[in-house]
Parts: C-alpha cells; sequence; structure tokens
C-alpha cells in the first residue's frame, strides 16, 4: 500500500511496502510542524526539489540519522556531499528518471527560483513524478502554473499542487493546473505556514468539486491519505 502524509509546508511522506521517501523536510525552523528529523531514522529516500531553506533545513539531519539517500538535482548534490559530508547522492537534473526499488522518479520542470542557503548556485528548481506499483504521484513543488504540466502530468492518480500564492501559485492558478492535468485526486501543499501563504483550504476544496473532475483531500498536519 502507498500511503502520503502531509508534514506541514511543503514536507510529505510517501510510505510505500518497502520505502520510506521524505519529500523536502521542513522541521527545525518551521512553526507548523509537528515532527522533527529524529522521527525519520527509518527513512530510505530523501529527495529535494530546489534550494531554499524551507525545503532542505532538515536534510542533513534527517540523513545522518536514517542513512537514506538523497536524490535532487546536481547542484545540490554536490553541495550536500561538499557542506554537509552527505556519501552517495545522487544529482539529476530536468527529464531525468531513476529507478529507485520499486518506485520511478522522473525530475520533471518547475517554474520557480533555487539558491542553497549559503547562496550557493542550487541549478533548476523541480517537480517529481513518482511511479509506484502502477500509479502515478505529480508532485509539482513550487511553482508556477505553466501549459507544460501537461506534457509531465497529464492524468496522474494523485497530484500535490501548491496553493499558497505568493512564492508559487494561488488557488485560480492551481484550478487552472487541476483543469489541464486531470488528476483523479488532488492535495493542497505550500500553504498555511506562516500569514503571507494562508490559505482557505476548504474553500479551495470546493472550487475544485465545482470547478473541475478531479476529487480534492484536505490533510491537517501529519494526516495521511492512503492510495
Amino acid at each position: 500500500m502507498t500511503q502520503l502524509t502531509w508534514l506541514s509546508h511543503a514536507s510529505w511522506l510517501i510510505e510505500t511496502d518497502s520505502q520510506r521517501i521524505l519529500l523536502d523536510p521542513f522541521f527545525a525552523e518551521n512553526p507548523a510542524a509537528k515532527v522533527s528529523a529524529d522521527d525519520f531514522a527509518d527513512a530510505t529516500h530523501v529527495l529535494v526539489s530546489h534550494g531554499h531553506f524551507d525545503h532542505v533545513a532538515d536534510v542533513a539531519a534527517v540523513i545522518e540519522k536514517s542513512g537514506a539517500q538523497l536524490i535532487t538535482s546536481f547542484e545540490i548534490a554536490q553541495w550536500f556531499a561538499s557542506k554537509h559530508g552527505v556519501a552517495d547522492p545522487l544529482g539529476m537534473n530536468i527529464g531525468g528518471t531513476h529507478q529507485m526499488g520499486e518506485t520511478t522518479v522522473k525530475m520533471v520542470p518547475a517554474i520557480h527560483s533555487s539558491s542553497l542557503p549559503d547562496g550557493s548556485y542550487a541549478g533548476t528548481a523541480a517537480g517529481f513524478v513518482l511511479t509506484i506499483a502502477g500509479r502515478r504521484l505529480y508532485f509539482a513543488c513550487d511553482t508556477a502554473y505553466f501549459s507544460d504540466m501537461k506534457f509531465y502530468a497529464d492524468g496522474v492518480d494523485v497530484a500535490v499542487l501548491p496553493i499558497g500564492d505568493l512564492f508559487t501559485m494561488g488557488i485560480d492558478d492551481s484550478i487552472a493546473a487541476i483543469k489541464q492535468i486531470t488528476p483523479q485526486v488532488v492535495l493542497p501543499t505550500h500553504y498555511g505556514t506562516w500569514p503571507p501563504i494562508e490559505q482557505d483550504a476548504a474553500a479551495w476544496a470546493d472550487k475544485v468539486r465545482a470547478e473541475t473532475s478531479a476529487k480534492p483531500i484536505v490533510l491537517t498536519v501529519g494526516e495521511s491519505y492512503p492510495l
């Protein structure tokens, strides 16, 4: 069984029969987080979409405790190897695919800036399409709405889209994205952490139901959704 857990902000736990995959872990400085790196000593992989602090802050701590493999852009992989001694990170680039056990990871475009906490160049921001047991999951990560989403994520089973606005697309653009990629199920992310990205997720879900064919799922922090 595959299960998604929203860990607050843009952090997710993807659990399969044999893997515990963390996406963009951000806990210690996150006012909405209810977990810490200590809770993921059994993580198997860490996916990082881009270099901003609210997506990488707990990466090194999680990997130190778990020995999980880091999978991210080439530049971020090299930075963590150099600055934090992370062993054997896998650096990818847009369009690339990697098979990690039962999960296929494809790195797809995101329209967003990316730099690391010390100002280092972090390559191109990305999203991910995961294929697990025949199901396709699209994590758009931090991005604006753009038409090529349809090429990479058309008809996915599950889409996780940002709705916070200001730094990413907001509610209205997320609706446009849903209409374009036609997922079966859609979940919101990257909202509610601080006042600038507060959103009414229930109102978002109402718009999804009214304007698209997708099923909206709004999780509370720490809540899980089984696929």
